[in-house]
């Protein structure tokens, strides 16, 4: 490795590096030298930018959690009926886990077993409460079928909207972020609108 490429290497590539591994191996099982080894640097370099491994999973879920936060503070997802709001940050949702594939990835697989997981994982469970109440706001305004109990219904969207994380390869058959999701969108409120 050339002293080049070490004084080149920022913590933003080191995250994508770190992001990857942790992928691929799970957290628990990557060391400080699979992430040296994949980042061609030292461990001592790594240290340059991070105080360790559970510090680039802060950051990298970080970033996928700010992105679905992010959503929520959108005009479109704070103003309207509720069902269009919903289905606003639906489609939002799709945008930003195809945007934040590997870190949003990386979100969904935490299991926590450290204080970064179970914060992470707090979070999201934040996150998802809040989805749920506009699908319940949707609910008592009568913009959604009524056969169909909310908390089922929710963990429906959910699903279908995280395994997009298992199947979904950029460039993979030319779908791009609108095209998946107008199809999640078209499914889930097809299913979900209140007929007149």
């Amino acid at each position: 490795m050339t002293t080049a490429r070490r004084d080149t290497y920022t913590p933003e590539t080191l995250l994508s590096v770190a992001v990857q591994v942790f992928n691929e191996r799970g957290y628990d099982g990557t060391s400080m030298e699979h992430l040296s080894k994949a980042a061609g640097i030292s461990k001592s370099s790594i240290y340059h930018h991070v105080s360790g491994k559970e510090e680039l999973l802060r950051r990298a879920v970080s970033r996928a959690l700010d992105g679905l936060f992010g959503i929520l503070g959108e005009e479109h997802a704070r103003v309207g009926r509720a069902v269009e709001r919903l289905e606003y940050v639906t489609r939002r949702m799709v945008q930003v886990l195809i945007s934040e594939l590997p870190y949003v990835t990386l979100l969904l697989r935490v299991r926590g077993n450290t204080d970064t997981e179970r914060w992470a994982m707090e979070r999201r469970r934040e996150f998802d409460h809040q989805v749920a109440d506009l699908l319940k706001a949707a609910a008592a305004d009568g913009d959604v079928r009524g056969d169909i109990e909310v908390r089922l219904a929710t963990r429906l969207v959910f699903g279908m909207i995280n395994s997009i994380a298992e199947w979904y390869r950029p460039g993979g058959r030319g779908m791009d972020d609108r095209e998946v999701a107008d199809a999640v969108t078209q499914l889930i409120f097809g299913g979900l609108r209140k007929e007149d």
